[in-house]
């Protein structure tokens, strides 16, 4: 089952990456749909047994689609109970409240974003990024120190927002949410861990790239920060919802060109 509310877009993958403390066990259709991705595994993770990790998998997905479909005022627990395909208890059983698995659900996709965007400014395994100026040192042919393998932090704050797109193109749900949903005042604490998980990686790539002068100094990386991650946010909601079959490509050059003439000029 592809995810809900895709504005006629064509179908779309939607198979999150297995939960660290779900791998002893295939995900079943249910746990395939759209959003939240688990989060890598933690201790925490490891000692819940793999079905029941599985059912909060589960509810997870049937919480942030319905969420985003209907708004979290109007989302009822029966309403995400039958989405998920278990008995109303089982939400109470596992969260006790719908505030309590909405929290947990934030937390859940939080953390595995944070994981993709951190991997992907370190240069690990993630979404390739169009190389437009191979063989430079900077961007624009501008100088500055690369790091080890050739890259410098504008090719790392690229690579970070392929990431972004690429994890808001499988997990269309969980941008609508984060969007709409968790800026709410009870929220709070789901605020201040997107500042410090997600935004944070985008920070220290600003940082990295004052420091290798590629950006203005004085620049206020930490607004900066906010303000590239939610533009990203909504230009892929926006794809999603009126030009499905625009490639995320186009938008990553777009994106890339304008946040390049802004932060060095």
């Amino acid at each position: 089952m592809t995810e809900i509310s895709r504005s006629g877009a064509a179908p779309r993958r939607d198979t999150p990456p297995s939960a660290g403390a779900g791998r002893d066990a295939p995900p079943s259709a249910a746990v395939r749909r759209g959003a939240p991705p688990p989060a890598p595994a933690s201790p925490r993770a490891a000692k819940v047994g793999g079905r029941r990790a599985e059912t909060r998998l589960k509810l997870f997905t049937a919480a942030v689609e319905v969420i985003a479909e209907q708004g979290y005022t109007a989302a009822t627990v029966e309403a995400i109970a039958e989405r998920a395909g278990v008995a109303k208890g089982t939400v109470f059983y596992n969260f006790g409240s719908k505030e309590a698995l909405f929290a947990a659900m934030l937390d859940h996709g939080i953390e595995h974003l944070a994981g993709v965007l951190a991997e992907a400014a370190s240069g690990g395994p993630g979404p390739a990024v169009p190389d437009r100026d191979a063989g430079r040192t900077g961007r624009d042919g501008a100088g500055g120190p690369a790091a080890p393998g050739g890259e410098t932090a504008l090719d790392a704050l690229d690579a970070v927002v392929m990431a972004q797109l690429r994890f808001f193109e499988e997990y269309g749900a969980f941008a609508r949410v984060l969007l709409a949903e968790m800026w709410r005042t009870t929220w709070q604490d789901a605020v201040a861990r997107l500042r410090d998980q997600v935004l944070g990686v985008y920070a220290g790539v600003l940082r990295r790239a004052v420091a290798e002068g590629l950006v203005r100094e004085g620049l206020d990386v930490e607004t900066a920060a906010t303000a590239v991650f939610g533009m990203v946010v909504t230009v892929s909601i926006e794809r999603r919802a009126l030009h499905p079959d625009r490639p995320l490509e186009d938008l990553h050059a777009t994106l890339a060109d304008l946040l390049h003439r802004r932060v060095t000029g």
